[in-house]
């Protein structure tokens, strides 16, 4: 089924019945035409005597031109509109995921094995080497994801529980592009002590933690502490999933404008969860020179203690071959502000700090915005390699690895691959556990 057309679009779709004579759906159609919606599908329910149903999938940018619409509609002879089905809601009704058996229960011997009394001897086995938990359990293709839902999308604190379809979509994502289990964790606290407590206590259960939205600064105390204090690997994927997106796009925005990436002054505009992440993960990479610039003087100070460079809005854009921004915050970078040669990554969505053809009218030999850069490209495959692996950690040799493969994968033209690219995320976690492998963060059997 289509969702979307468009970024920012919202799909709709109109059931309506339609006088059966010739002309009526052409009316309908040019009237919604008329009022700036695009038109989908168009597909026949239901045949009757005098008029018939059809369903209309339409694209409008609010919910206002969609009431705008509907008038319209009223004022059509012909045409009767019996309801609007809202698309993207209809999809997430009972939610998008849940726990199902791997085995087929057909009989009462079955029964017996995997439950009382055949469990009782696996039971004895994993309490003598605690080990054999990830043989016989689905913890090492479990990961936890844990949030505190300060930092939905471009929501803001709205809370865990509304943040849960956000958390049930990236389990949708891991299971169908890697295969690994993805269990949502919702805490309602805002307290990084609870929620560090909280993560530790029910760590046994999972082969990984992913957090997830939750807001600077305290995301980086949270995962700081957590990675200090588990054995198994902890990534907060607004920081280090998004970075490793980003520098993939580098590697190839930089091919395409001829920047030589390592030896580029990079300008980071909003260093909160992602631009941080993004910072760091340059400097990881090689890149001598990272100017950030922030409106909390505390970020500015977590960069340069990080290795980069604090500087005011005019510095970042006067300084850098490459700009990156962050801030949510649409228009901020003024076409005048745009240096010759630059490639300027504009990564706020739904609205960039500037949009990519206005970079380029101004000089920019490249630009780009963050609907070419989504996460999604990165935490599946980097989690599937930690857990195949079974590492330690997530370090940022894997997420330089995770970045060329994302990097490799992409086609002719394209800045990164589609999420949906066959292949791309098995790629991504192989290279991913070859790193672990090379840099020793690989958990000794006991």
């Amino acid at each position: 089924m289509e969702i979307e057309k468009g970024a920012g679009k919202i799909a709709k779709t109109l059931r309506v019945m339609i006088l059966d004579k010739p002309g009526y759906l052409g009316k309908l159609t040019s009237a919604i035409g008329m009022s700036g919606s695009n038109i989908g599908d168009i597909r026949l329910v239901r045949m009757g005597r005098t008029h018939n149903l059809r369903e209309m999938t339409i694209y409008v940018d609010s919910d206002e031109q969609m009431e705008g619409i509907l008038d319209n509609l009223t004022k059509v002879e012909g045409i009767i509109v019996e309801e609007v089905i809202d698309l993207v809601h209809q999809l997430h009704e009972g939610g998008k995921i849940a726990m199902k058996s791997k085995l087929s229960l057909d009989s009462i011997g079955v029964v017996r094995k995997i439950y009382t009394p055949g469990v009782a001897s696996i039971c004895r086995d994993i309490q003598k080497k605690p080990d054999l938990a990830w043989k016989y359990t689905a913890i090492p293709n479990q990961v936890a994801i844990v949030t505190n839902g300060t930092a939905i999308l471009g929501l803001g604190d709205i809370g865990a529980v509304a943040g849960m379809p956000v958390m049930e979509g990236k389990a949708a994502l891991f299971d169908c592009l890697v295969g690994v289990s993805g269990i949502p964790i919702l805490i309602e606290s805002n307290d990084p002590r609870v929620i560090i407590e909280t993560v530790t206590n029910i760590a046994p259960t999972f082969g990984a933690v992913k957090l997830e939205d939750i807001a600077a600064p305290a995301c980086f105390e949270i995962e700081e502490e957590l990675d200090r204090a588990l054995n198994i690997p902890v990534m907060h994927d607004d920081q280090h999933g998004t970075a490793v997106v980003v520098l993939a796009a580098l590697l190839n925005a930089t091919h395409f404008s001829g920047v030589m990436l390592s030896k580029s002054a990079i300008g980071v505009i909003g260093l909160g969860a992602a631009g941080m992440g993004i910072a760091k993960l340059l400097l990881s990479y090689g890149v001598k020179k990272v100017i950030g610039t922030d409106l909390l003087p505390e970020a500015q100070e977590r960069l340069a203690a990080a290795g980069g460079e604090a500087g005011n809005l005019s510095e970042v854009m006067t300084g850098s071959n490459i700009v990156i921004a962050t801030t949510g915050c649409p228009g901020l970078i003024k076409p005048d502000m745009v240096k010759k040669g630059q490639v300027i990554l504009a990564l706020s969505n739904p609205n960039p700090e500037i949009d990519p053809e206005e970079a380029v009218a101004a000089g920019a030999a490249f630009a780009a915005d963050g609907k070419s850069v989504n996460n999604a490209l990165g935490f599946p495959g980097l989690f599937r390699g930690a857990l195949n692996a079974r590492a330690r950690v997530i370090n940022n040799k894997m997420k330089i690895a995770a970045a060329k493969a994302i990097a490799a994968g992409a086609e002719e033209g394209e800045l990164v691959p589609s999420i949906l690219r066959p292949g791309v995320h098995q790629q991504v976690a192989e290279a991913v556990e070859r790193a672990a492998l090379e840099s020793g963060v690989i958990k000794p059997w006991e």
